[in-house]
């Protein structure tokens, strides 16, 4: 490893290890993170999320940042997808078990909220599967539209106030790695079942580990950049 990498490890411990050894800022997170959920989804995504894809960059080119990467525009997007994020936990969390128990499946609301079961496994399993099958294809792709965009503006913060070009960039995407790969395979053999877990936790805990997971994203978003450009 080198010296940056040490420094870049260094950072992320230090976000998270003055929570794990400080009762009080653990309690003021909780609070906080209670009483203002879009905004610590906001900021959680904005920055794990970035760090990740700075691990992507780290892991392709070899460095953390380079001209026209754009950090800020990117932490910026990625803010703006956690709040979405937290949207569609909460409509697909609260909505699928009351359609499990519309389909015959009796308690399954009750389950979600309730000690580990069985049931709530189930019940897990079914809101990270509609979840994705439905919401993750469509920011999957938002993120690349403006992964792209953010590039064709040499990273400038300017570019998120300018209009995107949908349709050129739409071409641009190679959609054989973005299907095949990105859908086809991490949705179902990664997501679905690290969101199964996410659903297992309790509520307060769920954006956090799913903002967790964007380092996750950050590394397949490497492998998907050296299949080719998506």
């Amino acid at each position: 490893m080198k010296k940056f990498d040490w420094l870049f490890l260094s950072i992320l411990l230090a976000l998270f290890i003055p929570f794990i050894l400080s009762k009080p800022l653990f309690q003021f997170y909780d609070s906080f993170n209670s009483n203002h959920g879009m905004l610590t989804s906001f900021i959680k995504f904005a920055v794990l999320a970035t760090m990740g894809e700075m691990i992507a960059l780290r892991i392709r080119k070899g460095v953390y940042n380079e001209p026209g990467f754009g950090i800020a525009p990117r932490a910026v997007v990625w803010g703006l997808i956690g709040l979405t994020i937290k949207l569609a936990f909460v409509v697909f969390s609260t909505g699928v078990p009351i359609f499990m128990e519309y389909l015959g499946v009796k308690e399954a609301v009750s389950a979600i909220k309730g000690n580990f079961t069985l049931l709530k496994l189930l019940t897990s399993f079914c809101i990270s599967a509609t979840m994705n099958i439905i919401f993750a294809p469509v920011m999957m792709t938002f993120h690349k539209i403006t992964d792209i965009h953010i590039s064709n503006h040499y990273g400038s913060l300017g570019c998120l106030v300018k209009r995107i070009n949908l349709a050129g960039i739409l071409k641009t995407i190679n959609w054989e790695v973005m299907g095949n790969f990105v859908f086809l395979r991490t949705i179902p053999l990664f997501w679905i079942p690290a969101h199964t877990i996410t659903f297992l936790l309790p509520p307060d805990f769920q954006v956090l580990f799913a903002a967790l997971l964007g380092i996750a994203l950050g590394l397949i978003l490497a492998v998907a950049g050296l299949k080719g450009r998506t």
